[in-house]
């Protein structure tokens, strides 16, 4: 087993879901830096763990690798990663701990005589908060560059856009009555599906773009009832929508507000990431990941929200660029073992080459 998939294995092992096991990881990170060397700084975000470290001249190319150690939640087996032919299994494998592990390797290894690495790992990329992240934070404490790549899986294509985040609250009221006698009320618990199925057939659930064959619309969570022998008067439901780069978040929820019987109770939004695909950084990560395709890494648009936005809204351009695997936040999370080491290579590649190329 080589050291990078070691390293993948023991940052898998924390349920970083937890918060106090984001603390442990943290500690382990920090530790694992100063045996090699450096000197890395924590401070917290909403008590949550924001990592520094950084390496090579000041008055160099100055490249960010950014990355989150939290998870969404899993069952205790999948904080046991397993291998399984290439395949490097458990929660957070692809998303994102195989690539923070190869980010880390990276960091310490890659030559740094012309470039100036910065290494930012937060702990709330997963999170629902709007205000103060712990990637806002990085960028508002000018830990930024002339580049960033996050570690999110592109399958080792390269991200230059990703969806921004409408995360909706309704509350769906309905009519109280005895459960013995439905037909007497109005159940809000079923009212509410079918309002998410009118949110469903909204004009922007139909719109495309260059990127994107459409928006995601997922019904994340519902609330409703009180009792077993009542119907259901009140309801409240999370849409979690993730908006096309040329949608308009202010009409998205102006469709919504329309639907009959459902009041918009609150709301989360985090804007979308676009980057210039010819940009000389996105050119020369292109070329530094071409050894490992078949053919021409492509630009892509991923699905997810990203963090890159933290530092595009400073001017800084950010990709999202990670290695191949599948499963993120499903019960078989996994990681090729082989992209893990082309993903390192192609960092490394990257850094060793930018010097020459933005000269040239």
């Amino acid at each position: 087993m080589s050291d990078l998939v070691a390293l993948a294995k023991r940052l898998i092992s924390y349920d970083t879901s937890d918060r106090e096991a984001m603390h442990e990881a943290a500690g382990f990170i920090r530790g694992w830096l100063e045996a090699r060397g450096f000197h890395p700084s924590e401070e917290g975000v909403r008590g949550l763990p924001v990592i520094r470290a950084e390496r090579g001249p000041e008055a160099a190319p100055t490249v960010v690798l950014h990355g989150h150690l939290d998870v969404v939640p899993g069952y205790p087996e999948q904080f046991e990663a397993r291998l399984d032919g290439d395949r490097l299994l458990g929660r957070g494998a692809y998303d994102m701990k195989g690539a923070l592990a190869a980010m880390l390797v990276a960091f310490c290894d890659a030559p740094a005589h012309g470039v100036r690495i910065r290494l930012g790992i937060v702990s709330d990329e997963e999170s629902e908060e709007e205000a103060d992240r712990g990637s806002d934070h990085l960028v508002d404490s000018g830990f930024i560059g002339d580049f960033a790549i996050t570690g999110e899986p592109t399958n080792l294509h390269i991200g230059v856009q990703a969806k921004g985040v409408l995360a909706v609250r309704l509350l769906v009221s309905g009519l109280a009555a005895h459960g013995a006698t439905p037909w007497l009320g109005e159940n809000a618990v079923l009212r509410a599906v079918e309002i998410f199925r009118a949110i469903q057939s909204l004009p922007f659930a139909g719109e495309s773009s260059e990127l994107f064959d459409r928006p995601s619309i997922n019904l994340g969570r519902i609330l409703g009832g009180d009792a077993l022998n009542k119907v259901p008067d009140r309801c409240v439901i999370d849409v979690d929508i993730r908006y096309l780069p040329t949608q308009d978040p202010a009409e998205i929820l102006g469709q919504i507000a329309a639907v009959p019987n459902a009041e918009v109770m609150n709301t989360f939004t985090r804007p979308p990431a676009v980057v210039d695909p010819e940009s000389p950084y996105v050119l020369v990560l292109r070329d530094a990941a071409s050894p490992h395709h078949r053919a021409e890494p492509r630009s892509l648009g991923r699905d997810g929200a990203s963090d890159a936005v933290s530092f595009l809204r400073v001017g800084v351009p950010a990709v999202e660029f990670g290695p191949i695997g599948g499963g993120h936040h499903g019960p078989e999370e996994w990681v090729s073992v082989a992209s893990l080491e082309a993903y390192r290579r192609t960092l490394e590649e990257f850094m060793r080459v930018l010097p020459s190329r933005l000269e040239g």
